[in-house]
Order: structure tokens, then C-alpha cells, then sequence
């Protein structure tokens, strides 16, 4: 079947360093699953926290289902991440130990279930963001310079 991406997270990419990335499953209603084949979900702003040996998605937006009608599930809800113990255990550690932070950076069905790729991340001082913009932009200089004759 493969895999269709319904939301990324621009923003993770911009604002962290990204260190890890883990697959997880997510524990939806009916409705939010709908919208999210509608390509109806956005990840801006959203994190993940784990409490009491669970992981949870805090934040994320997925628009309500209109044919639902009265049957409509909260927008913002808290939803329970699918993870093994050992993967929380090891993502609670390295975020108490290291002052690191969990995000999400994508949405998107892989073989008709709904996934969420979630990434272990330190956050980025300003300067640091202005130096990443800088080179993005210098590659794109090279690469119309010299129209595709060099790989970066």
C-alpha cells in the first residue's frame, strides 16, 4: 500500500536540532481518523509529554469530520501514542538526563494505519537558526550558478 503523508512539521525542523526520529502509532476515534484521510490535521505548536509511563501528543490539530454531524471528537485533544515500554523508557531518560525535548514531525498512513514520527530534539539559539537560513540559501546560489553540474 505504502505510505501517504498527511501533515509535517515545518516548524520542528526550523526550531530543533533533530537527534532521533521513532515511529509511533496513535489511539484515534472514528472521526479523527476520517479527517485525517481529508488531510485535515496540523502539527504546528505540538509536542509530546510522557506521564505515568505514557507517551502522549499534546497540541495537535485535527480538524473535526463535518458529515459526523453531533459525533464530533475535540480538536485539540490529548491522544495516546503507541510505543514499546522500552522505547519510553529510553525516550524519558534522555529527556530528563540531557534537557532534550520529544516532537512530532510528521503524520501519515503507513498501510492504512495511522503513524506519527516523532523526534528526540534540542532546541536551536537564534543565531543558530540565521546560520542554517544562510547556507540554505548559499546552496541555492551554487545550484542555479551552476544549474545541477555540482551535488551538495
Amino acid at each position: 500500500m505504502g505510505i501517504k503523508i498527511v501533515a509535517t512539521n515545518k516548524s520542528a525542523y526550523h526550531n530543533y536540532d533533530i537527534l532521533e526520529t521513532y515511529e509511533a502509532g496513535i489511539a484515534l476515534k472514528g472521526t479523527e481518523v476520517k479527517s485525517l484521510r481529508e488531510s485535515g490535521c496540523n502539527l504546528k505548536d505540538s509536542f509530546v509529554r510522557i506521564d505515568n509511563g505514557e507517551a502522549f501528543l499534546y497540541n495537535c490539530y485535527i480538524a473535526p469530520y463535518k458529515p459526523a454531524g453531533k459525533l464530533q471528537h475535540d480538536p485539540y485533544r490529548k491522544r495516546k501514542l503507541l510505543l514499546h515500554k522500552r522505547e519510553i523508557l529510553k525516550l524519558m531518560g534522555k529527556v530528563q538526563e540531557r534537557g532534550l525535548t520529544i516532537v512530532p514531525t510528521k503524520v501519515y498512513f503507513k498501510n492504512g494505519k495511522a503513524k506519527v514520527e516523532i523526534a528526540l530534539a534540542r532546541g536551536k539559539a537564534k543565531y543558530e537558526k540565521r546560520q542554517a537560513i544562510k547556507e540554505r540559501e548559499l546552496k541555492k546560489e551554487l545550484s542555479r550558478k551552476f544549474k545541477g553540474k555540482i551535488k551538495l
